[in-house]
């Protein structure tokens, strides 16, 4: 999720004095069992016990953690190796749920990973979500200092490991068109991030989830899961509410459904 006031601290590497940054997105994430219930609600209308659901953007894990309460496998897919690690750790006797620390992209190789060390929910491998962020209310103190080479690999090829999944939640930030570009099947639902500051990468990744056979939209601002019009949009109605939508809106979720 994006935006300053959505995100928490936390940090990129393990071992050179970020364990109390971790423990601050720990706390925001995954210690409050009132938010718990609140997603486990909302993630319900998605997910069955036995459904397959991944979770790209993983960072500290509440949607990996919540889809697992909820009964399904879990492929919780997270580039930086703090995180990664730490959702291995927590989930190490759940054998549903299987952390890839890998990036996704169009095709499969390596690349350079931007590091935000103070906000590390916002970390990316979008050079141009960084130039959009500069300047912009709400992002003005967000830095990008340091970087590290992630491995990618493409939705199609977790499809072929894993198989396809029921449910997908795809926050990575200024990079969902990106990783959309490497998945060539319908899939039932799918969720991605917008933000206000790149209209357009949210505008990219509704033309390609039609492309990809998605015939309804809805779409949930900001933390609130809840949509904000109960009535389904189709792509091109979704575009010209996205164009419509305030600065101010900072951020949210489309979700993308293939059936009617």
């Amino acid at each position: 999720m994006a935006g300053s006031h959505r995100k928490a601290a936390g940090a990129e590497i393990w071992p050179q004095g970020t364990t109390a940054a971790i423990r601050r997105s720990l706390n925001i994430y995954r210690r409050d069992r009132k938010r718990e219930r609140w997603l486990d609600a909302w993630y319900g209308q998605f997910l069955s016990p036995g459904a397959l659901a991944f979770d790209i953007g993983s960072h500290a894990g509440d949607r990996a953690a919540c889809f697992a309460r909820l009964g399904a496998r879990v492929v919780a897919v997270e580039p930086q190796p703090a995180f990664a690690r730490m959702l291995r750790m927590l989930h190490r006797r759940d054998d549903n749920v299987h952390v890839e620390q890998v990036a996704l992209g169009a095709t499969a190789g390596s690349l350079t990973l931007n590091i935000n060390s103070e906000n590390p929910t916002v970390s990316t491998l979008s050079s141009d979500f960084i130039s959009a962020a500069r300047g912009a209310v709400g992002w003005n103190t967000q830095t990008w200092s340091r970087s590290i080479e992630t491995p990618v690999a493409t939705f199609d090829m977790l499809i072929r490991k894993y198989g396809r999944p029921d449910f997908v939640k795809l926050d990575v930030e200024g990079w969902e068109h990106e990783a959309l570009k490497g998945l060539t099947q319908t899939l039932p639902v799918l969720s991605f991030e917008f933000t206000t500051i790149q209209k357009d990468v949210a505008l990219r990744c509704i033309e390609r989830m039609a492309e990809l056979g998605a015939v309804r939209f809805l779409a949930s601002l900001g933390e609130s899961l809840a949509y904000d019009c109960p009535t389904h949009r189709d792509a091109a109605a979704m575009a010209k509410w996205i164009e419509a939508l305030p600065e101010a809106a900072n951020s949210g979720d489309i979700y993308a459904f293939a059936e009617h």
